[in-house]
């Protein structure tokens, strides 16, 4: 008995090994034919191997998870749900809870000061198309159980245009968040966003719409898997009159369906020529000459190139685009206040979000630089929810910058004051989301 309980687990060990042998070897044999889509049936074979043993990996890692829940926290699974109930539900990102301000010490990043859009599709019904976008696919909005608010869900081949962007500056800031759901196939295709010349007209539509146009500008391109699982990757491509002169593939550890970081901030930057973009605090590209000098920009809209695999799909949200280049030690040395909606902080709290470092360092060098200059900080809300709570959430928030200022850029507590307005002084109106994204904001007040 003894012996045959020894065969079987050989047996069963023998066969978990030559599936992992199989799947490297067809994915090796398939090479980069297999990434244009040349053989149809090595890819379906190699992910079928390979979904069975990562498949059990998974599953135990998930289980894992749910078991180490917060009590006062949901589990989720990487189920994904119809949009008329709960939406998308990806696994959750495995480093979220870990992100700090500290996390983010070299991310440079500085948002415009001047919101021009912001769409969280609050204002969309889950299960449509959002009626200020235009597409030649399909998409719907959906909820996300393990996110805020409402989500546009691509899971097709198409172009999806934002026609509230009408024009694009020389110097502005694009970010959104981007998810993708569990074990995102290699085979499906990059999320791509492009900024050119021309406008959002019917010939945009057109597959060869750079070239039989001539537009210039940039696109990039996003993939939670790269080769054998190993990564994401971020490519981009520049054009001039129709003509691709600069191209690049980076790897990175930002965005990778395989190890659980399924949830990306993208946040891109565009002086004049210069094009730098940033997935959570990693900048992936910083290129001088990426944009051709001497157009006019105005276009920006998502494409999926190719066919999806049928399990997977792209959720996009929290679109923030900005215009302007911030003058920090300008504004606030000059012209006694600094205004910045860059400074982010979690719903209805006082935590303030890593992806804010950029601004608090660039705030802390001029105060640092200019050490007899005293600041008051002031927060300021929106007008949605009760006045006195919104009028403690910003003396709250007040407080918590002051608070990181002091902990984490050493400027010495006699030196700041704080106050909080609510919703009291709005700058823009707040029947709009980007009116209201304004409206959130942090003045510095020199005194």
């Amino acid at each position: 008995m003894r012996t045959l309980f020894f065969y079987a687990v050989f047996a069963l060990f023998a066969l978990t090994a030559q599936s992992q042998s199989t799947s490297q070897i067809l994915k090796q044999q398939a090479g980069e034919g297999v990434k244009q889509g040349a053989n149809v049936a090595t890819q379906k074979t190699a992910d079928k191997v390979t979904d069975k043993v990562l498949g059990k990996l998974f599953d135990k890692r998930n289980k894992k998870t749910t078991t180490t829940q917060d009590n006062n926290t949901a589990p989720e699974t990487s189920q994904i749900n119809s949009p008329k109930n709960t939406g998308f539900t990806p696994v959750k990102n495995m480093e979220e809870d870990k992100s700090s301000l500290q996390t983010y010490s070299k991310f440079d990043f500085i948002p415009g000061d001047k919101i021009l859009a912001y769409d969280d599709f609050s204002k969309d019904a889950v299960g449509d198309f959002p009626s200020t976008w235009n597409t030649n696919s399909t998409g719907e909005v959906v909820n996300a159980s393990s996110k805020e608010g409402h989500w546009l869900m691509f899971r097709k081949q198409g172009k999806f245009i934002p026609e509230y962007i009408k024009t694009l500056p020389d110097n502005f800031t694009f970010e959104y968040d981007l998810i993708s759901n569990d074990k995102f196939s290699y085979y499906s295709p990059a999320l791509s966003i492009y900024f050119l010349t021309g406008k959002h007209e019917k010939d945009i539509f057109d597959n060869a719409f750079i070239v039989g146009e001539k537009r210039s500008g940039v696109k990039i391109s996003l993939h939670p898997t790269a080769g054998l699982d190993k990564g994401g990757e971020g490519n981009t491509e520049s054009f001039d009159n129709g003509e691709s002169f600069l191209k690049n593939q980076v790897n990175t550890k930002q965005f990778v369906s395989s190890s659980g970081m399924k949830t990306v901030h993208v946040s891109i930057w565009r002086q004049k020529q210069r094009l730098r973009v940033y997935l959570n605090e990693e900048k992936i590209f910083d290129l001088p000459r990426a944009f051709p000098d001497g157009k006019a920009y105005s276009t920006a809209l998502f494409e999926i190139w190719g066919e999806m695999k049928d399990q997977d799909r792209y959720l996009l949200g929290n679109i923030k685009f900005a215009a302007g280049l911030p003058d920090t030690r300008s504004k606030l040395i000059t012209e006694g206040k600094f205004v910045t909606s860059g400074i982010l902080f979690d719903v209805n709290s006082d935590r303030i979000k890593p992806q804010s470092y950029g601004v608090m360092k660039d705030i802390a060098n001029v105060l640092n630089e200019n050490s007899s200059v005293n600041v008051k900080i002031v927060g300021h809300t929106d007008s949605d929810g009760n006045t006195a709570a919104n009028l403690d959430l910003s003396k709250r928030r007040a407080e918590a910058v002051k608070a990181s200022l002091i902990k984490d850029f050493g400027i010495d507590a006699s030196r700041l004051q704080t106050d909080g307005k609510g919703a009291s002084q709005p700058v823009d109106s707040n029947a709009t989301t980007e009116g209201k994204a304004n409206n959130r904001r942090v003045e510095f007040v020199k005194l």
